[in-house]
């Protein structure tokens, strides 16, 4: 099955969004796992503000990691926008988990969207902007 490309003619194939998505699973549970090292290691250590910035540096990296093994790996040819869709994917997957964990734990969605806020220092927005453009960057040149 296959998604037309209004842009370019060519066919979005919908199985090529299996992997990644199996990718972001992988990418959630690093990101959980680096949310209890931040908690429990990095803020009682240096501080609430520095913990935020080192947690986020090391989950920024680990995308890149992650995604650099995947598009080595993958035999997979995906062409420019289906990169750019599996980044979309990724990024809408990643802030939608994080505003329904929010919820559930009872977080306001001011203080959720506060995290976005570049302006009050946060740098929470390197780890959608990473997810979004980590396919491109990789499987533009990674991948067959």
């Amino acid at each position: 099955m296959s998604l037309p490309l209004l842009d370019t003619g060519q066919p979005i194939r919908l199985q090529v969004f299996l992997a990644p998505l199996g990718v972001w699973l992988v990418l959630a549970v690093i990101a959980v796992l680096n949310g209890g090292l931040r908690e429990t290691v990095l803020i009682p250590r240096v501080g609430e503000y520095a913990g935020h910035v080192i947690s986020t540096a090391l989950l920024v990296a680990a995308i890149l990691v992650v995604s650099f093994l995947y598009f080595q790996w993958t035999t997979l040819a995906y062409a420019r926008a289906e990169l750019v869709l599996v980044g979309v994917l990724w990024t809408v997957l990643t802030v939608g988990f994080e505003f329904l964990v929010g919820y559930v734990e009872g977080t306001p969605v001011s203080v959720t969207l506060g995290q976005y806020n570049v302006f009050a220092g946060q740098v929470w927005i390197a780890v959608p902007l990473t997810l979004l453009v980590s396919p491109l960057l990789f499987g533009w040149y990674l991948t067959p």
